[in-house]
């Protein structure tokens, strides 16, 4: 099991995006989930800026 997991690592990751997307598509409908891409995005930009500025270092 642990042999499959890793070789097949990667698809899975990518199934598992694509069932969340789906779920979000259906559940909150085309904009509501774009924006919701669009902020947890923003998001992590703004984490690795922090990040790398060391603020909370």
């Amino acid at each position: 099991m642990k042999d499959f997991l890793y070789e097949y690592k990667i698809p899975i990751i990518f199934a598992l995006l694509g069932l969340l997307l789906a779920i979000l598509f259906m559940s909150l409908g085309f904009w509501k989930t774009i924006l919701v891409i669009i902020l947890v995005g923003l998001g992590a930009f703004v984490g690795f800026i922090v990040k790398d500025i060391g603020i909370f270092n």
